[in-house]
């Protein structure tokens, strides 16, 4: 009885293994690799494995939430940069004379109680709400990701410590702590509601950080790049860090619609940012007294900042739906 004849794999068709060496593949198995596990439309350039954020990023683009809420959030950077294409006033110009007046040919959102231009305020406000959800979400993904990263990675004492103080701080109401922290502050400027929010916040983050880590360096890849001597700085920055960012990156965004609505609500209590910063909070703050007379005055800079919160929050909850793999 003959023997039945194996088919070989024909030249050229190599996957790499797991354990760095390769491994032939026949000309049906490797095209499939190249392609994809999608076909043609999988979005993976050819040649190289899918990963997460390749994965994620072909998701993203055909998700009409994030579609819409980045296209929103793309027009309040641009008017944050640049406010003057689509508001010519000085948001700090004012006339007595017209104030609480309603819309105008050139003013279309009416003037406040001081006689400034409501829409020019409006305009130039989401700059400050912009500038501060930013730079807070940085500030409080890079604090909590280097303090909850090495305490997840080294454990021990330095774990436990960390753990204590992030409890402590959790247990620090947030509006409480603004309105005792920022009460003793003169300066008018966005850096110290900025501080505050980075003092208060990072322990979220931190706490998933240290989760993250904890989880990926038990993995076989960690183990084996331990096994060969690779050192814990190398271990961190190339094989902990790219696996264990992704939940920081889905916490930072959502983040900054909170920290955007936390400033205004700072600066509506009176002690977040203070005149002559151009404020949502502010203009809400001094609206509110006469909501029946001149509604618009409030209407529209609560608006925007609705609108603003929520384009990052839907953000946000898209980016996390894109990288949690359990959601596939």
């Amino acid at each position: 009885m003959p023997e039945p004849q194996l088919s070989r794999p024909d030249d050229g068709a190599v996957a790499a293994t797991g354990a760095g060496g390769g491994m032939d593949l026949a000309t049906s198995e490797g095209f499939t690799l190249e392609r994809g596990p999608d076909g043609p439309d999988g979005g993976g350039p050819t040649g190289r494995p899918r990963s997460l954020w390749s994965d994620a990023w072909r998701d993203l683009r055909r998700d009409p939430v994030f579609l819409v809420s980045g296209l929103v959030i793309v027009f309040l950077v641009v008017i944050s940069l640049w406010p003057s294409l689509i508001a010519t006033g000085n948001p700090l110009s004012c006339d007595l004379a017209k104030a609480q007046e309603g819309s105008r040919p050139g003013h279309p959102f009416g003037f406040n109680g001081q006689g400034c231009d409501v829409y020019t305020r409006t305009v130039y406000g989401a700059r400050t709400s912009v500038v501060v959800g930013v730079c807070a979400s940085l500030g409080v993904a890079v604090t909590g990701s280097v303090l909850g990263g090495l305490a997840g990675f080294f454990g021990g004492s330095w774990d436990a410590v960390l753990s204590r103080i992030t409890d402590i701080f959790f247990g620090i109401p947030v509006v409480l702590g603004g309105l005792v922290l920022l009460s003793v502050v003169t300066s008018s400027t966005v850096w110290p509601v900025i501080g505050f929010m980075v003092l208060l916040g990072w322990p979220q983050i931190s706490r998933i950080a240290r989760g993250s880590v904890i989880t990926i360096k038990q993995n076989d890849f960690v183990q084996a790049a331990r096994a060969l001597g690779a050192s814990n700085t190398r271990m961190m920055l190339r094989h902990i860090l790219p696996n264990a960012v992704a939940p920081v990156i889905v916490v930072a965004t959502i983040a900054l619609g909170t920290f955007i609505a936390l400033e205004a609500t700072l600066s509506y209590l009176g002690v977040g940012l203070k005149p002559p910063t151009v404020s949502w909070g502010i203009d809400i703050s001094d609206a509110s007294p006469y909501i029946r007379n001149s509604p618009h005055m409030l209407l529209w800079p609560a608006g925007a900042l609705a609108v603003t919160v929520l384009a990052f929050i839907m953000l946000g909850d898209a980016v996390r739906d894109a990288l949690d793999p359990k959601l596939r």
